[in-house]
């Protein structure tokens, strides 16, 4: 299966068990709206933890319908974060979103070492996104955890992105490893691992899936550009999934799609126990919906 649209995840998710959303701190906005419109279209079971009151002040002010749904009042919204990881940790929750808190407070709870999400593994960022000028939805990772990754990072970070993208249907996702240029140099270590990653694939030390890099963004998403280059790929054109050299790089493609292209887009943290919905406070509650929604089809 390949993903034409962030709307087909909906068929991945369709008829299985609904998963168990803990929603932390969860007197936002736009992050209600989101787990609710989830929630009624059965695709989650919510739980809320945060300050009750002013939860159900914005349900009311929106028009949220919250009858059925547990809500757990805890107005320390660090203690709330922890309630809702061990939740997770314990199996009465299957999916982890962030509320009104930042980032480094919910991963602090995260990586706590007695009740926390840890597996051992390297925790990562995947985004997926729709563009109107790309002929299918088209994932990139890490743009939100690891700051600069060194080889053996980005082979984890590829692991998590491959295994996530197995549980979406794609049997051998298509992998481009991006650079500057699409050629080895010494003097950029990006090529360099791009090179050393393919070489992994081709000897099954990196699976279930194709590499191929170092490759320029116009080659990764473009066969015309790459044919004019006289690169000869399988990904070229086709590229499923794109690694990003850096966080920095990551970061500006990720905000360039969404302002610049109005992509749509859904994002989870992978490599912990359980799916993570980290989005970034400037997401719309659209995005925080199909983030939901991916959560839900990779915690299957």
């Amino acid at each position: 299966m390949v993903l034409k649209t962030l709307s087909d995840l909906k068929l991945i998710v369709k008829g299985g068990p609904k998963k168990k959303l803990v929603l932390a701190a969860a007197q936002d906005h736009h992050s209600l709206g989101a787990v609710i419109r989830a929630w009624k279209e059965d695709i989650i079971e919510p739980i809320l933890i945060g300050d009750e009151a002013e939860i159900r002040e914005i349900c009311h002010s929106f028009n949220y319908d919250l009858e059925g749904v547990i809500i757990i009042d805890e107005q320390d919204t660090l203690k709330s974060v922890e309630i809702a990881v061990k939740m997770v940790n314990t199996r009465q929750a299957d999916i982890l979103m962030k509320g009104k808190i930042g980032s480094s407070g919910l991963l602090k709870c995260v990586l706590n070492k007695e009740w926390g999400l840890r597996t051992g593994n390297l925790l990562s960022h995947i985004a997926l996104f729709e563009v109107e000028t790309y002929h299918k939805v088209i994932a990139v990772t890490d743009v939100a955890m690891n700051i600069a990754p060194n080889l053996q990072d980005k082979i984890a970070i590829l692991n998590n992105s491959v295994e996530c993208l197995n549980k979406l249907g794609y049997v051998m996702p298509k992998v481009a490893v991006l650079g500057a240029v699409e050629m080895v140099n010494e003097n950029m270590e990006a090529t360099l691992h791009a090179a050393l990653l393919s070489k992994m694939n081709q000897r099954d030390q990196i699976k279930n899936c194709i590499i191929d890099g170092p490759l320029a963004f116009d080659n990764a998403i473009s066969l015309e550009s790459a044919q004019l280059k006289g690169i000869r790929s399988e990904v070229a054109g086709e590229t499923d999934l794109l690694l990003m050299p850096d966080i920095e790089v990551g970061n500006v493609l990720y905000k360039s799609l969404v302002f610049f292209a109005k992509a749509k887009v859904a994002s989870i943290i992978l490599g912990a126990s359980a799916p993570i919905v980290l989005t970034s406070r400037s997401d719309s509650e659209q995005a925080k919906f199909d983030s939901i929604l991916l959560s839900a089809a990779a915690s299957k």
